[in-house]
């Protein structure tokens, strides 16, 4: 997650898909008055770009600004990894409980030179002290979501395979994502092969496992516990009252992108997927407040719902 500071020296921003200026454009079921308070409030952050992607789940209504443009994924592309897995579980081609071997070297997508990660450019760095051991695909997915272990991410993603992840989550609905490595792949990284998302795409992924789509119903809600347990808080949650229930996950590189996709829980009902990603923000604290202020206005319409 916490990418190397040579990495550091773009952001990824595509233009926005032909198709994105239609869905936005008709976008005529949004209430006017909070679509208007979104725009304002994203007008005045110093961001190079703003992906919001706002989807009642009781209802068809649904604000999309900038959703369709293009952001490095961050660590938001662990979500396909974890849909592909349980996937697989259903599917019985492994279990959660299968043992993986714990290593810090991984082949590049470019040329097949190896390239390392480090606890030092990790979120996580407990998983380091196993290195040489075992560890089960269960575990390594909860260090994978709830504390974006770059390790755990890169072990997962060679027992299941990025181009797999990436299709299953384009055939829930994220048409444009591209899942295409694991993280830290430098040489990757400078060649321009890069996971990227819209926040349409994790709205759909989303969404479809709040809807008990993305895989087994059984599965789904156990994807939804491992998102509640998400330990940085800073975005989507810091802008609902407090106990409220909020299973998201959340990437950022620093300087470069900050995201939170979020399955929001109000406890007056009207639960609602809210997906923000930005990039250019320089400071850590403006991005969060960003998407915490975001998060505010949107819970303040969606709880208010008849």
């Amino acid at each position: 997650m916490l990418a190397r500071r040579g990495l550091l020296a773009a952001v990824l921003i595509v233009g926005t898909a032909r198709r994105a200026t239609a869905q936005d454009a008709s976008d005529l079921r949004a209430p006017a008055a909070l679509r208007g308070r979104l725009a304002e409030r994203i007008a005045r952050a110093p961001a190079r770009a703003v992906g919001l992607y706002y989807h009642h789940l009781d209802g068809p209504d649904s604000i999309l600004i900038g959703a369709n443009l293009r952001f490095h994924a961050a660590s938001t592309m662990k979500v396909p990894v974890m849909i592909q897995l349980f996937r697989d579980a259903d599917a019985g081609l492994l279990r959660l409980d299968d043992s993986l071997p714990v290593h810090a070297s991984f082949p590049s997508l470019v040329d097949g030179s190896p390239f390392s990660v480090g606890k030092e450019d990790d979120s996580d760095s407990t998983l380091y002290q196993r290195i040489g051991r075992g560890a089960s695909l269960r575990e390594l997915l909860e260090l994978m979501i709830t504390r974006s272990s770059n390790l755990a991410t890169n072990i997962l993603i060679e027992r299941v395979g990025a181009a797999r992840a990436q299709g299953s989550a384009r055939s829930l609905g994220a048409w444009s994502i591209q899942v295409l490595r694991g993280v830290e792949d430098g040489p990757a990284y400078r060649a321009g092969l890069n996971n990227t998302t819209t926040a349409r795409d994790l709205g759909a992924l989303l969404l479809a496992i709040a809807r008990g789509r993305a895989a087994g119903g059984a599965a789904c809600d156990s994807m939804l516990a491992i998102l509640g347990r998400q330990e940085f808080n800073e975005g989507i949650p810091a802008g609902v009252p407090p106990g409220t229930r909020v299973a998201h996950k959340t990437g950022w590189i620093g300087e470069v992108v900050y995201h939170d996709a979020a399955i929001v829980y109000p406890s007056t009902g009207g639960s609602y997927v809210l997906v923000v990603l930005t990039g250019g923000i320089k400071e850590d604290s403006v991005a969060h407040n960003l998407v915490a202020d975001l998060s505010r206005l949107v819970y303040a319409a969606a709880a208010s719902r008849p």
